[in-house]
């Protein structure tokens, strides 16, 4: 009842703020939201309708409002479920179509059409797997961990917005609320890792909670770069707000200290997600699987999803405040329910743009050793982060006006700047490549030398 109670609040203070913002004349608001018409659709239409059926009524009255916030919410729930596990799945599907690719193979391809059901046969097969439990494991809290790490990443997905209106809820600190639920994930693996009664796993948790604290500074930091560009930690009100030029007016172009703060971001959700080369929680050449190596079962494919629901939702809230989120050239062009759509696509191909990227990195760079993680966190990330949220800020104050508002000229130089610095580096990135190439090996010096000397 107490949940309920709270739907109920949740809706009618949902519907006094949109009511609010379209009288103010709000320009930041969407002028519907699709979580609100569904729930008042249940409460007024099909579940009266049908009790009235039951009934042998013409008319049933109207649902109570905590009555239709419950189904409603069960709805959505059922989606945000949905959704996870396919992303989920595809991109385990595409990671292992890449190694293969990478590794010279060809990876899965037997089951279903380019093997994109090879995915649902493994889920099967873990369902199907005995799910076994230490004799000396914290059973309370081996039960508990998987599940809190799943729940952690389908609470973040309901604060992500993916086009405009479109979204179960749009949270006004949308990106405070997103980094304080990821911590979650973080708890999960230390108490799997504790209750396993195993020395593997309670090192791999350990390895864990220091990346998380050593890289979590960097990453919230790096996020208030956009957030001093466009004022606000709505993720839905970031994507508007990045609409002008026919779409590609992202946040990317509108300051030049953002494309290092995206960097910046990107390196520490690496870290975040225990993703390689950052993956010495489940490092298993030295942990044997890291905090699940005692895990089997559907318990296991908990963790398994999780990291790629992960992947995900970090690459989306690059994608809203780095990336124009669903603004795309040429977008604006669409009405209704097709604009709808193609928001929705142009969002998630630029999220799983992001998700190919870590994958490529993983099964590109080496693992990093522990104290070569922790320097890179605490040495490097911080203080560049730092240097952006400054250089940012001097940027915005020193432009004294909103980007749109700007003369034509400062809002072309500074793309023309970012993509100038990007050319920069990327010229010296390939000279030093060149002249690494070039440059002979040690064993193509010492060997001369050691064969003169034996003879």
């Amino acid at each position: 009842m107490s949940a309920s109670l709270a739907l109920s609040l949740w809706l009618q203070s949902a519907r006094l703020q949109q009511q609010t913002g379209a009288a103010l004349g709000s320009t930041t608001a969407p002028d519907s939201n699709w979580t609100l018409d569904l729930l008042e659709w249940v409460r007024t239409s099909w579940l009266s309708t049908k009790l009235a059926g039951l009934a042998g009524m013409d008319q049933a009255p109207a649902l109570p409002t905590w009555a239709a916030a419950a189904i409603g919410a069960g709805i959505a729930v059922g989606i945000v479920i949905g959704f996870v596990s396919v992303v989920a799945m595809f991109s385990i599907w595409l990671e292992r179509r890449v190694a293969g690719r990478i590794q010279s193979r060809i990876g899965p391809n037997r089951v279903g059409p380019f093997g994109l059901l090879q995915s649902l046969a493994d889920g099967v097969k873990l369902l199907l797997k005995e799910d076994i439990i230490p004799s000396g494991a914290d059973r309370k809290l081996f039960v508990l961990a998987p599940a809190l790490v799943m729940a952690s990443a389908l609470a973040m997905f309901a604060a992500v917005p993916m086009a405009d209106g479109a979204g179960f809820t749009d949270i006004n600190l949308g990106v405070l609320f997103i980094v304080g639920i990821s911590a979650l994930a973080t708890i999960g693996v230390i108490m799997a890792g504790w209750s396993s009664n195993n020395k593997w796993a309670l090192y791999g948790a350990m390895r864990e909670a220091a990346q998380v604290v050593s890289y979590e500074v960097p990453l919230g930091i790096s996020l208030l770069v956009p957030v001093i560009v466009g004022g606000t930690l709505e993720l839905g009100a970031a994507s508007r707000l990045q609409s002008g030029w026919g779409g590609s007016c992202w946040f990317l172009f509108q300051n030049p200290f953002v494309l290092p703060a995206f960097v910046l971001y990107f390196i520490a959700a690496l870290a975040e997600n225990k993703r390689a080369p950052f993956d010495l929680p489940e490092s298993e050449s030295e942990l044997v699987a890291g905090f699940h190596t005692e895990y089997s079962g559907i318990r296991f494919s908990f963790f398994f999803l999780e990291e790629y629901a992960a992947m995900f939702l970090m690459s989306a809230v690059g994608t809203a405040l780095f990336l124009g989120g669903w603004n795309f050239p040429g977008i604006d062009l669409l009405k209704g329910g097709w604009l709808i759509a193609a928001q929705l696509a142009v969002f998630v191909v630029k999220s799983m743009f992001l998700v190919l990227l870590m994958i490529w990195i993983r099964w590109t760079l080496p693992r990093m050793r522990v104290d070569q993680v922790m320097v890179m966190g605490y040495k490097y990330l911080t203080p560049l982060s730092l240097i952006c949220v400054v250089g940012a800020s001097v940027w915005e104050v020193w432009a004294a006006v909103p980007f749109h508002e700007r003369p034509i000229w400062m809002q072309l130089f500074t793309p023309v700047l970012v993509f100038g610095v990007c050319a920069v580096l990327g010229a010296m990135l390939r000279k030093q490549a060149i002249e690494s190439a070039a440059q002979p090996t040690t064993r193509s010096r010492i060997a001369p030398r050691a064969h003169a000397a034996a003879h």
